[in-house]
């Protein structure tokens, strides 16, 4: 066994990038509900961007590393400490034995990613280690991580071993050392950015005037009923010219639906599979870590974006991460080149 939770946190969990493959049997896809950052955590260590991390959210845990070990903790700021000094995110890390990993309150963001050399070695449930808390499948035991449990990891790669051991030799005695290398911050999701840009959902002309208006022009408020499920909002009152009788139809991460009450729901990583209430919106796939990092409590805003420009923003983010992932990867190899000279 490799790390110990000596405290759990709100919510720590098990997550990749989703169970994908099985909504027309009603299986949810799940997963990390901020994927920029779980991918950019395994890249840092020389994982696949795919491999299981810790998602925590709000409040950290309390981890002791029972090996040596490579990590790279990403996201939300957590204030992380390791033996009670500071421990920078965004890098490689090198953990030595016996020592604590701990959060604090999120001071920064909502959630924050921990990804290891190799992957935490969970079983696969339909092609995913994710968990899914509701149905009590995936990831640990399919439940958040309590106080006790001993997580395992995959063997590393070869690189992430080479790596470790280059930082391992100028850490003399202390309990960690960070890689000099880093994701920089012009990298980043704008976290702090309190607007989401939208595409018109399939029912949005549906909507009288006044509550399309609004909900491009007047902020919504994230409220405390909110979870790995959907966000509910509060704010304007959205209303319908006329009702409308919908049959339940797929939806996707990202939806806005709007129940008769007005007050619209996105949908998250947990998210149902099918939805029946009208759809006014669609969150664009490369501001969803911005939603995952926003708090219950906080405001937003929407923005329209056509689904050509859409298109546009996500082509661009991939390939940003292309010339991200081969710049680490360069990097890494440079500097176990030097060493090895």
């Amino acid at each position: 066994m490799c790390i110990e939770v000596l405290q759990s946190g709100l919510l720590t969990t098990v997550q990749d990038m989703g169970r994908f493959g099985y909504q027309q049997h009603g299986i949810i896809v799940s997963g990390a509900m901020d994927t920029f950052a779980l991918r950019i955590a395994n890249l840092l260590v020389n994982n696949h961007e795919n491999e299981a991390a810790l998602e925590i959210t709000l409040l950290g845990p309390r981890l002791k590393f029972h090996e040596d070990k490579l990590i790279a903790i990403c996201g939300g700021d957590f204030s992380p400490l390791i033996d009670g000094e500071r421990v920078p995110s965004w890098r490689p890390v090198w953990v030595r034995k016996e020592s604590i990993l701990e959060f604090g309150y999120a001071k920064k963001g909502c959630r924050a990613y921990v990804a290891v050399a190799g992957g935490f070695d969970v079983l696969k449930v339909l092609g995913s280690r994710s968990t899914y808390l509701r149905a009590e499948i995936g990831g640990y035991k399919g439940r958040s991580l309590t106080k006790g449990d001993y997580l395992s990891m995959k063997r590393p790669q070869a690189t992430s071993l080479e790596l470790s051991s280059l930082l391992a030799k100028k850490s003399n005695s202390t309990s960690f050392i960070a890689a000099d290398w880093y994701i920089g911050e012009n990298i980043f999701p704008f976290y702090n950015n309190p607007t989401v840009r939208v595409i018109r959902g399939t029912h949005f002309n549906r909507f009288t005037h006044e509550s399309r208006y609004n909900f491009f022009e007047q902020e919504f408020q994230i409220t405390l009923q909110s979870d790995r499920m959907g966000y509910r909002l509060i704010g304007p009152i959205l209303e319908l010219e006329q009702p409308l009788d919908l049959f339940s139809e797929a939806v996707t991460v990202g939806t806005i639906q709007v129940p008769s009450n007005g007050q619209p729901i996105i949908l998250m990583a947990d998210r149902q599979t099918t939805g029946g209430y009208p759809k006014i919106g669609f969150v664009t796939s490369v501001d969803l870590p911005i939603l995952a990092q926003r708090k219950p409590g906080e405001k937003l805003r929407f923005q329209e974006i056509t689904l050509k420009d859409a298109q546009r923003t996500m082509i661009h983010r991939e390939k940003m991460l292309k010339i991200v992932t081969l710049g680490m990867k360069l990097t890494t190899s440079n500097k176990i080149n030097e060493a090895r000279s």
